[in-house]
């Protein structure tokens, strides 16, 4: 079975114009070598269905204010979320790259398998409609894994954000009161400069994993 028949079996749609599909995951390196059209201006287009779709789902689902409306969509739609759908799909061994591209081992970049869900997100928009696209964004979005037993919100953090080199977390101590023999601690996470989860604890390792774990939710990784 060749890739787009794989990819096909793994969206779990069958395209009717499967030249959209190949355009989606044509990455600009190897566009400029065959001379044929990129997955840009479909990564665009992608982008705002996923927008609609997530933005939709939140609105109906979460009976809360604006801010944390954007909160859990934000989440849920990142770069690292989003390069981790792709590779559910395994979308990276279907990509069209170019030999610089294959040398630096493209199929596996967050920030190239993130544009090329979108790009193929599009891609099914355009060849089935609103309702199809939304079906597959939703399999991802509105989705709540259970994490192991383990309750080490921490390292599953972790481990979700280090498939992206370019994403750091840190652990920010915000608020610390009560006596001695009663401490509570208030503690952030930040995904670079951006707090994605707080967290509260008689000790600060605890504070650190509740912040975590709320993190985790706004990724719909726990529930």
């Amino acid at each position: 079975m060749d890739k787009l028949e794989t990819l096909q079996e793994n969206l779990g749609y069958r395209f009717k114009d499967i030249s959209l599909l190949k355009t989606a995951l044509t990455h600009s390196s190897y566009a400029n070598e065959k001379n044929t059209v990129c997955n840009e201006r479909l990564e665009f287009l992608g982008d705002a269905v996923l927008g609609f779709v997530s933005a939709n789902f939140f609105y109906n689902n979460y009976d809360v204010a604006e801010g944390e409306l954007t909160k859990h969509r934000a989440a849920r739609v990142c770069e690292t979320a989003l390069a981790l759908f792709a590779q559910e799909l395994d979308i990276g061994s279907a990509l069209y790259l170019g030999k610089g591209e294959e040398r630096m081992d493209g199929r596996h970049k967050p920030s190239m398998l993130a544009d090329a869900f979108e790009a193929v997100l599009a891609a099914v928009f355009l060849d089935g409609g609103l309702e199809k696209a939304s079906e597959i964004a939703l399999r991802f979005v509105a989705r709540h894994d259970k994490l192991d037993n383990s309750g080490d919100y921490k390292t599953a953090l972790q481990e979700v954000v280090q498939r992206n080199p370019e994403e750091h977390v840190e652990y920010v101590l915000t608020d610390e009161s009560g006596p001695a023999h009663d401490r509570h601690f208030t503690v952030e996470v930040h995904l670079n400069s951006n707090v994605i989860g707080t967290g509260e604890g008689k000790s600060k390792k605890a504070a650190e994993q509740m912040a975590a774990k709320e993190a985790l939710k706004l990724m719909g990784i726990v529930k």
